[in-house]
């Protein structure tokens, strides 16, 4: 359609996505009139949002930063160094201070079981 309209061969680049299935190259056209606008990719992101889920998930379990970059780029391939993965985990502080300024029941109830379990043998005569 946009043959001899001063917005054709206008060539393409490459951007490389970090997804849970690896790193993806991704072919995107040029456009000069600003007209083409894709919706598969986010604009002038490198990671995939469910990543970065997945960080806020263990970050929220009590798994320090430098845990966190080794697991992604152990299992996803995806290089995080420690401070990504603390700015992505700055996402929780709002959750974390509104769970701290909560208001607090009347009654609380704890129940404390103590056991010890000691194997024993019957000897039959």
């Amino acid at each position: 359609n946009g043959w001899n309209t001063g917005n054709s061969r206008n060539g393409a680049y490459f951007r490389k996505v970090d997804t849970q299935f690896g790193p993806i190259e991704v072919q995107v056209p040029r456009d000069r009139n600003g007209q083409f606008h894709q919706h598969t990719l986010p604009g002038y992101k490198q990671h995939s949002d469910i990543l970065e889920s997945m960080i806020i998930k263990l970050y929220s379990k009590g798994v320090t930063t430098r845990e966190i970059a080794d697991l992604i780029e152990k299992m996803y391939g995806s290089h995080y160094s420690p401070a990504q993965v603390s700015n992505i985990s700055k996402q929780m502080i709002p959750k974390v201070e509104a769970y701290h300024k909560r208001k607090l029941s009347d009654k609380f109830f704890c129940v404390y079981l103590d056991a010890t379990y000691l194997p024993l043998r019957r000897e039959t005569m």
